[in-house]
């Protein structure tokens, strides 16, 4: 049966997590364009906060993701699971986790990078103004999405998965192959 320690413990995560991500789109950088001393145009950048929030949703998303993963040993190490439909479920879910973490974890390493990201002086010569570049809106706010998906299908695959090795072995019956009657 599922241990419902580790649900509860995968949860809370992915709830950090996903209010990590929610936290860093909200609070996202913005700029605006100020000249210097000398007259050259440049922009300034508020706080950063929005960049650490989003690696600190990565790092528990991904601590999440390993302690399924330790558990139920990824699926493929471990003794065989019985031939159900629990079994055919726990294999879709566990695609089906990876595909959205690997989402969920690129849209939270590319908001996080690309918010980190300032421009420089762009006008040496007084000809134009730099492009004060942000964050598209809604990139941390995918990643959130996508953290909510892992954890609905990372915590239904464990479920799947215990179900599937709860029960009688795989084969109760003798699967050898008897060479005496040749």
């Amino acid at each position: 049966m599922a241990s419902s320690l580790l649900l509860v413990v995968v949860f809370v995560f992915d709830l950090i997590a996903f209010a990590l991500a929610v936290a860093a789109e909200q609070r996202r950088n913005t700029a605006t364009l100020t000249k210097d001393s000398a007259g050259r145009s440049y922009c300034q950048y508020d706080s950063d906060i929005a960049t650490g929030l989003g690696v600190g949703s990565l790092f528990i998303l991904v601590a999440s993701q390993v302690i399924i993963m330790v558990v139920t040993r990824c699926l493929c190490c471990g003794k065989a699971m019985r031939p159900s439909g629990s079994r055919s479920w726990a294999i879709c879910l566990f695609i089906t986790s990876w595909v959205m973490f690997i989402i969920a974890v690129s849209c939270l390493l590319a908001g996080s990078v690309r918010n980190a990201y300032h421009t420089k002086y762009r006008d040496l010569m007084g000809e134009s103004a730099p492009s004060c570049q942000t964050l598209r809106k809604g990139v941390f706010g995918a990643g959130a999405a996508f953290i909510v998906l892992t954890g609905i299908t990372s915590e239904l695959y464990y479920v799947s998965f215990s179900k599937a090795n709860n029960g009688p072995p795989p084969y109760a019956r003798d699967t050898g192959v008897r060479m005496g009657n040749l």
